[in-house]
């Protein structure tokens, strides 16, 4: 079997970035620390989650789970600099790609007006293979692909072009954390325990799974060594680039 490819370096000549996921920790879970890079570097980061990953931990009822969800992600997203960070209250585990589910997006992207949109792994498995993704990850980055080129489209969403808000054609690229089609990636040798440290935060959520001994040095480990190779260095985070044409 032959080495994987190196990763190309992603571009940082940009300022303003929108990270667009599903759920609560589908950030941290290995785009984390580049958020930390990107931060440290003085670029913006805004995180816009479209559910608040209520039926996330199976001992607790929704009501309770989505605000605690909110708060663990709050604090996690003020770890690697973020200070802003929107909950849309689409329903966990039951998103739709779809209309519906373009617009909430393409209003997000004309609210924050960024160079970069940051999404997770949206392809069938986290492998290539066998491990397969979830569904809300799927219909987020699928929509997500479709709703900043709306954005750019006066025509597509009008009802939303009102109180200054106005179309947005300026997203250069679409970035899709830890898709096993990556063919970029980013240093954060210098990050990478930021990043850890932002995935900590989700203590409640981490609690719950399997036995209760996850580690999450361990599991980023798992991830980022494999993608520094690639790169060259310690640590590195991957990602499946979408170049957008609004034609």
């Amino acid at each position: 079997m032959g080495q994987p490819e190196p990763l190309a370096p992603l571009a940082e000549d940009w300022q303003r970035a929108l990270a667009v996921v599903a759920h609560p920790d589908d950030l941290e879970f290995g785009a984390a620390a580049a958020v930390a890079r990107w931060t440290g570097q003085g670029k913006q980061v805004v995180y816009c989650l479209l559910t608040s990953g209520e039926a996330g931990i199976d001992g607790m009822p929704p009501e309770r789970s989505r605000v605690l969800r909110e708060e663990e992600q709050r604090a996690s997203a003020a770890v690697v600099g973020v200070d802003t960070v929107e909950f849309l209250g689409l329903p966990d585990g039951l998103l739709e790609y779809g209309v519906a589910l373009r617009r909430e997006i393409a209003a997000a992207v004309r609210r924050h007006r960024p160079d970069i949109v940051v999404t997770n792994n949206f392809r069938d498995t986290w492998d290539g293979a066998y491990a397969l993704n979830q569904a809300d990850h799927i219909a987020c980055g699928r929509a997500t692909l479709d709703a900043v080129r709306d954005a750019g489209n006066r025509w597509i969403f009008p009802e939303q072009l009102t109180d200054g808000v106005q179309a947005w054609s300026r997203v250069r690229e679409v970035w899709a954390a830890g898709s096993p089609e990556a063919r970029h990636g980013v240093d954060v040798t210098a990050s990478f325990d930021r990043g850890v440290a932002s995935l900590r935060a989700h203590g409640a959520y981490l609690s719950g799974l399997g036995d209760g001994g996850f580690d999450a040095e361990e599991f980023l480990e798992g991830l980022a060594r494999p993608a520094g190779a690639r790169l060259g260095v310690r640590y590195g985070a991957a990602f499946e680039v979408f170049r957008i044409d609004l034609a």
